[in-house]
C-alpha cells in the first residue's frame, strides 16, 4: 500500500495535524510519502523528514506561500499521478476539508471525511466516522482503483516524534501555479488567540454564564490552563462572543485532551461537536442537564462561584 499525506503549513510552519497524518498513516503499514507545499518548501521538509521518516516530497514556489486550492490541487494531482498512492490523508481542518473535496472531484475519487479511524482489510481501506450527529458510526470502504481521499479528525492520532526520513525535491510544470485566485494574505481573528480545532484544552461558556459581562471568568480559566475559548451556539446567537469560538453542529468539531463545559446544558447539537474529547468536565447547576451523560467528572453548582475558585485554584499551582 502507497499513502499520500499532504502536510499543510501556515507562515512557512507545519500544522500539528500534519504530524498526526503520519501516525495515522504508519497504523496502516506500507510504504509513506508526504507532501509539503510551500514557498520554500526544502526546511520545512528537512524538519518533517528528521521527525517521521518515510519520503517527504518538497514543492516549493511563490504561488503556494497561502493555501489557494486550486493551485494546490492541481499540483497535488501531479504528484498523485507520478507516485500512484492507494490512500490520501489529510486533516479535517477548515483548510483540508475544502482543499479535499476539491481534490477528490478533480481526482473522480472516493472520499470519506472527519474519519476517527483507518483500518486495513486485505486490499480494502476501512474508514471509520461518525454521521448523523454521531448516533450512527458509519465504516466506509473502497475497492476503487482511484486513491481513497480521506481527512483525519485533529488530535485522534498522537504527532510523530521520531524518524529519519528522505527529502525529495519536485518541480512541477510551470502552467500549474497559474489561477483566477489570488490569495495575498491570511489574518486571524483575534491575535495570538489558539486554534480551538488544534488546542488540547479548551474551556467553553454557555447560557449558565448568564450574561455576556462574565464571560472574562471563563476566559481567565482557560488562560489559567493555557486553553482555548470554546462557547455555545446560543451566546454566539445572543452575540455575546464570535462564531469562531462555537463548537457543535454548527461551529466546529473539537477533540482536545480537556474539555471544560461551563453552563452548558448538553444540548445534541453541541454534543456532537465535542464528545470524543478524551476528558469532558461539567459545571452546571443542573444535576440532570444532559452534559452530564457523557462527562468524565461533573461538578453540581453556581458557575460563577466555582469557576473563579477553579482558576485561583489552578494559578496557585504554578
Amino acid at each position: 500500500m502507497k499513502i499520500l499525506n499532504i502536510a499543510l503549513q501556515k507562515d512557512g510552519k507545519l500544522t500539528a495535524s500534519s504530524y498526526e497524518l503520519i501516525e495515522a498513516a504508519k497504523s496502516l503499514g506500507g510504504e509513506i510519502f508526504t507532501l509539503v507545499l510551500a514557498e520554500n518548501a526544502s526546511d520545512i521538509a528537512q524538519d518533517l523528514a528528521s521527525r517521521v521518516g518515510g519520503k517527504v516530497i518538497a514543492v516549493s514556489n511563490p504561488a503556494l506561500k497561502f493555501v489557494n486550492d486550486d493551485i494546490y490541487c492541481k499540483v497535488i494531482k501531479e504528484i498523485v499521478g507520478k507516485y500512484s498512492p492507494d490512500l490520501i490523508l489529510g486533516s479535517a481542518s477548515f483548510y483540508g476539508k475544502s482543499l479535499f473535496g476539491r481534490l477528490a472531484s478533480l481526482l473522480g475519487s472516493p472520499m470519506a471525511s472527519d474519519v476517527t479511524n483507518l483500518e486495513a482489510d486485505g486490499d480494502s481501506i476501512i474508514a471509520t466516522r461518525p454521521s448523523y450527529g454521531g448516533s450512527v458510526i458509519a465504516k466506509i470502504g473502497t475497492n476503487d482503483s482511484k486513491p481513497f481521499c480521506v481527512t483525519v479528525r485533529m488530535k485522534i492520532y498522537a504527532e510523530s516524534k521520531d524518524g529519519n526520513g528522505e527529502v525529495i525535491e519536485e518541480t512541477v510544470d510551470a502552467s500549474l501555479f497559474d489561477s483566477k485566485m489570488t490569495v495575498k494574505e491570511m489574518k486571524v481573528e483575534s491575535a495570538g488567540a489558539l486554534n480551538l480545532t488544534e488546542a488540547d484544552i479548551i474551556v467553553s461558556a454557555g447560557r449558565g454564564m448568564k450574561a455576556e459581562e462574565n464571560l472574562p471568568l471563563v476566559k481567565e480559566l482557560a488562560d489559567s490552563l493555557g486553553g482555548a475559548l470554546g462557547a455555545s451556539r446560543a451566546i454566539v446567537d445572543a452575540g455575546w462572543i464570535p462564531y469562531s469560538h462555537q463548537v457543535g453542529q454548527t461551529g466546529k468539531t473539537v477533540n482536545p485532551k480537556l474539555y471544560i463545559a461551563v453552563g452548558i446544558s448538553g444540548a445534541i447539537q453541541h454534543l456532537v461537536g465535542m464528545q470524543t474529547s478524551k476528558n469532558i468536565v461539567a459545571i452546571n447547576k443542573d444535576k440532570d442537564a444532559p452534559i452530564f451523560n457523557i462527562a468524565n467528572y461533573g461538578i453540581v453548582g453556581d458557575a460563577l462561584e466555582i469557576v473563579p475558585a477553579l482558576t485561583k485554584k489552578f494559578k496557585d499551582s504554578l
